[in-house]
């Protein structure tokens, strides 16, 4: 992931112990007491990642205590997002001096199925995926991208963002892609200055699809 974003940004990727690492109270209890396995073993790993990467901007140990909504609580004056699939996580954190908002997303190199591409992909999008070169996974890029632009949208605006509320164009010689935000969605952001679009990074290797994006300060 350290290849998507710009200097400001702090990362660290799960290694083999952070899967069954220390939690901390708070953080504890913000997974509960049902938690499946797989679920604490993510849950962990994005933790140990979280206060790794806010080592690395020079901030003390601190939990990362998960919200109402399942997001990570930051401590205040910083930004950050997490990620985890199968046997992959990590996790990105700025200043809030810096940025308004980091995110990121890592999905398996896999297509997706017929039932879940029709969630994500609008039709235009559809019509410009049919027109990129065979062979690899451009739907699950951009399932990937929107779930990079939500995790940007949500602490900037507060409001949830539907897969059909970003039209996704991907630049292939570049490694980019960038996010229009729906006009109804922004009519109705309960915030002055809502992210009207997004642009960030991707990567496709063997084993992940890998994408990015900061929101700047204005």
């Amino acid at each position: 992931m350290r290849d998507l974003l710009p200097s400001t940004v702090a990362v660290a990727v799960a290694g083999p112990a952070d899967w069954s690492g220390e939690l901390l109270p708070a953080e504890l209890a913000g997974l509960g007491d049902r938690a499946v396995p797989s679920r604490r073993r993510d849950f962990t790993a994005g933790r140990m990642c979280a206060r790794r990467a806010l080592a690395a901007l020079g901030l003390p140990p601190t939990p990362v205590p998960a919200g109402p909504d399942r997001a990570p609580v930051w401590p205040t004056g910083v930004v950050g997002a997490i990620t985890h699939t199968e046997g992959y996580c990590a996790a990105a954190v700025a200043r809030a001096a810096d940025l308004r908002a980091v995110g990121i997303d890592a999905e398996r190199h896999r297509a997706l199925s017929p039932g879940v591409r029709r969630k994500v992909c609008r039709p235009d999008e559809e019509a410009e995926l049919a027109r990129l070169p065979a062979g690899l996974p451009w739907p699950t890029v951009v399932f990937s991208a929107k779930e990079t632009v939500y995790k940007i949208w949500h602490p900037v605006v507060g409001t949830w963002l539907g897969f059909p509320d970003a039209r996704v164009t991907l630049d292939l010689d570049a490694g980019t892609f960038r996010a229009e935000i729906a006009p109804a969605r922004l009519a109705a952001a309960p915030v002055a200055d809502p992210p009207t679009s997004m642009t960030g990074r991707f990567a496709v290797d063997d084993d992940l699809v890998r994408t990015a994006a900061v929101l700047p300060r204005r």
